[in-house]
């Protein structure tokens, strides 16, 4: 029996579809960590890991030489998480079994390289500059203009991103960066950040998936994030509630910037922010799209993400049939401040909203919890379906607003 190997994985909901799919697909299901404390702790949406997994091998997930170790042929190895986005199309690759260019795992891993090789072939891009100073951060700002956004090169999830509207704002989210040598999984980071151009706009992102040299765009992604100076994504609609042109242009974008780095294999989700000025390239992400986007398209269009990529790691082809017309939505909880959590209300009736089909809380009384600086501080979950787009997102504000967390700061 063939097997897919995941390595790694997402701490959203998210983090399990891959090896629950491998299983419907009839392969066994194996997933390969550092550690598995970081999945299967009191609170993780992820307690049910090891209960999908046909087999939980805990190594060196940094090495495509081990990854390599534990592939026979026939077998498919994939990740849904940026983190390990190299090591896994290196082991492939070595392997010989499907998977994305390394090449282009390297350019979407890091958002340097990203903006160069978009910048070279045209693709619309904010300003930019890598600094390695707190110095060169200010006369990059001074350039590029205020307000302007200072980030990490190789982090996810908006961690370490941060709005900065003067000078004494960039100097501090620029020393408190420098400071830090590893990423948010502990890995190495590059040398150096980026200070970008502030892009104002909605955002969204571009779903999208390269099966036998053909790419289907999915659909257009409209997304809501928290107060600045962070950008913690709080909600999704899918699909798109922008006119057919916008989401027609934004989708070029996407091409275009998938394109530049040598895309070939496999899903990706691109960040574009649509500005005055058109549509700008925020990101690009070589992998399913994270928090709960896959499960809207599902809910949507009647197309599994995950189970069809699932598919293309193991050598079978997608089945990318859109069987359904519907919207879907979610909004995710957030601690109104940093503090202890003495209470959540509203559960049951968030429940009640019409159109709502999940409700998921991932905290306790006791826990410690921040206002959402990332999307990695988000408590919790609602996912509403409805005829439309614009129905869904309605019954997901609705619901969302029945939920509270009390905080004891």
């Amino acid at each position: 029996m063939s097997a897919l190997v995941v390595v790694e994985t997402q701490h959203s909901p998210l983090g399990l579809r891959p090896l629950s799919a491998a299983r419907r697909l009839g392969a066994r299901a194996v997933f390969v960590t550092r550690d598995l404390g970081r999945y299967v702790h009191d609170g993780s949406p992820l307690l049910a890991l090891p209960d999908l997994a046909d087999e939980v091998i805990e190594a060196d997930t940094t090495d495509p030489s081990v990854i390599v170790g534990l592939l026979r042929p026939g077998d498919g190895v994939c990740t849904v998480t940026d983190y390990s986005l190299e090591v896994v199309a290196e082991a492939a690759r070595l392997a010989g079994l499907p998977g994305l260019d390394p090449a282009a795992a390297r350019a979407a891993r890091n958002k340097l390289a990203t903006r160069e090789a978009c910048a070279r072939a045209g693709v619309p891009v904010p300003r930019f500059a890598r600094v390695l100073t707190v110095g060169q951060a200010r006369e990059a700002a001074a350039a590029i203009g205020y307000p302007c956004v200072a980030k990490p090169p190789t982090d996810a999830g908006s961690i370490g991103v941060a709005l900065c509207r003067d000078p004494g704002d960039l100097e501090q989210a620029a020393a408190e960066l420098l400071a830090v040598a590893t990423d948010y999984r502990g890995q190495p980071r590059p040398a150096g950040i980026l200070v970008e151009e502030y892009l104002v706009g909605p955002e969204v992102s571009v779903e999208s998936v390269i099966a036998a040299g053909q790419r289907s765009v999915l659909g257009v992604t409209d997304k809501k994030l928290g107060p600045h100076p962070h950008f913690a994504e709080l909600g999704q609609d899918f699909p798109s509630l922008l006119p057919p042109a916008a989401q027609r242009a934004c989708a070029e974008v996407a091409a275009a910037a998938l394109d530049a780095i040598g895309h070939d294999f496999g899903a990706a989700h691109v960040e574009v922010k649509l500005t005055a000025a058109g549509p700008r390239l925020v990101e690009i992400n070589a992998r399913p799209a994270g928090a709960l986007i896959t499960t809207l398209i599902e809910k949507s269009t009647g197309i599994d993400l995950v189970l069809q990529v699932t598919r293309l790691h193991l050598g079978q082809r997608a089945d990318l049939t859109v069987t359904r017309h519907r919207g879907a939505a979610s909004r995710h909880l957030a601690a109104p401040a940093d503090g202890v959590v003495r209470a959540i209300h509203g559960l049951d009736l968030a429940r009640l909203v019409p159109g709502t089909c999940e409700v998921a809380v991932h905290v306790s009384p006791g826990d410690q919890v921040r206002a959402p600086r990332n999307n990695a501080d988000t408590l919790g979950h609602v996912v509403t379906v409805g005829e439309t787009a614009g129905a869904a997102a309605r019954s997901a504000d609705t619901a969302i607003g029945q939920l509270s967390v009390e905080v004891a700061c």
